[in-house]
């Protein structure tokens, strides 16, 4: 006999329209939602979900997460002293902290060394662990010294710092060895590739402006990927790389934080996404030096130096009409799996409401591949649904309150990480 469920909405969010409905219902129908509608009949033994006091969304979805970490501080603490099971372990707690966090889905946007994060995704796609669903680059595939080679953290000893380079296996140089790291990530199962294209703040010896792979192996990985038609994305934050990476047919990119009017309308025509990570850079936009002094000296020196670029990349992103997704990237002051900060960095930044609600859902979802079954609340998708009890349109910690959670159809144990 099918199990149907039936939820009261008391204001509904499907991620399709820019408004909250209200006296909504979803039939919900195994893992698979039925029916969106008013007054709906159901069938005889169906469990009434009574959610007239939240709003209801679709399941939201983080699509820039690096999982590896149960703590923020042990960052680079993990190139030397956690192994591949404890970063396995690491992964699985946020998946599942993001999944009681209204979080059904996260993007892992990949590391260095192997991929036990592919079988983190395994275990949980297959129903043996309760998680949030997780699409996964396999590896970080990124040139030597460059902004993804963490081995420079121990740059003092260059010995140990080429050996620690050596097990990376997505670090290499040359269009030969990128042709072939594509390659294999598509051969393990990678769902798309992340290449880190440029410098960072969070590194001692690079810059944001940086362009860290030369033309030869961005076309060997663009080519490659092409053929094997496997998507593309990068990290980078300078409009020169951007314009260069459009130039390449890249499918989208992450941060994109030192934005311009000019490049925003190549990503316009181009249709081009670009996940934006507000709010690793939030402080540094309001000024907020308590917060910057909690990131490393590297980190705060280049938030203060690009303060003022940052603010305008901000404003020229927010006033154009590119396709965002929504991504954290939280590798300092908060946890990896607190997804809902974004959506406070985004109303703190003047956004509307609806862009960042649509850039967590539909457009994650299709940013992420599974728009088929994710990322609105209509019939035939999982019933992936989350509930808030804040208002939705005007309190930027909503994302971060969460008061219900369903991921195909199954209940699981909410949970607010406003008090964290």
């Amino acid at each position: 006999m099918e199990n149907y469920k039936k939820i009261k909405c008391g204001k509904l969010y499907d991620g399709i329209q820019a408004k909250l409905q209200e006296e909504m219902e979803i039939l919900v129908c195994g893992k698979y939602i039925k029916e969106v509608g008013h007054n709906l009949p159901c069938p005889e033994g169906t469990e009434e979900i009574d959610l007239s006091h939240l709003s209801v969304t679709p399941g939201m979805i983080d699509a820039h997460v690096h999982p590896q970490f149960f703590s923020w501080r042990d960052l680079y603490k993990d190139v030397i002293f956690n192994s591949d099971g404890y970063r396995a372990l690491a992964t699985y707690h946020t998946a599942e902290k993001a999944l009681r966090g209204g979080f059904t889905t996260i993007r892992s946007i990949g590391w260095f060394r192997e991929s036990y994060e592919l079988d983190v995704k395994r275990a949980i796609s297959e129903g043996h662990l309760p998680g949030a669903r997780m699409v996964v680059a396999a590896h970080i595939l990124a040139s030597s010294g460059s902004h993804g080679d963490m081995s420079q953290v121990v740059r003092s000893h260059p010995q140990l710092s080429d050996f620690l380079e050596s097990t990376y296996v997505g670090t290499g140089n040359g269009p030969d060895f990128f042709q072939a790291a594509v390659r294999r990530e598509k051969k393990i199962g990678g769902d798309f590739i992340k290449i880190m294209a440029t410098g960072g703040f969070a590194t001692p010896n690079d810059d944001p402006d940086d362009i860290q792979m030369s033309d030869g192996e961005f076309k060997a990985v663009f080519d490659t990927a092409k053929e094997l038609k496997i998507p593309v994305t990068a990290h980078v934050y300078g409009t020169r790389l951007m314009q260069k990476l459009i130039g390449f047919g890249i499918t989208g990119m992450e941060h994109g934080s030192l934005m311009d009017k000019e490049t925003a309308k190549m990503f316009e025509a181009t249709g081009t996404y670009l996940v934006p990570t507000f709010c690793p850079y939030q402080d540094a936009i309001e000024g907020d030096e308590e917060s910057m002094s909690m990131k490393s000296p590297e980190f705060c020196r280049k938030l203060h130096f690009y303060q003022e670029r940052l603010r305008r990349g901000r404003e020229a992103i927010l006033e154009s009409n590119i396709k965002l997704g929504y991504g954290t990237d939280l590798v300092a002051v908060h946890e990896s799996y607190e997804s809902g900060w974004e959506y406070s960095a985004w109303l703190r930044s003047g956004a509307d409401p609806f862009r960042a609600l649509q850039a967590a859902t539909k457009n994650n979802a299709e940013i992420c591949g599974i728009e088929k079954i994710a990322g609105t609340i209509e019939k035939g998708k999982y019933a992936d649904i989350s509930g808030w009890g804040r208002d939705l349109l005007k309190d930027e910690n909503a994302l971060r309150d969460c008061s219900f959670v369903m991921k195909e159809g199954k209940v699981y144990q909410a949970e607010s990480y406003v008090d964290l």
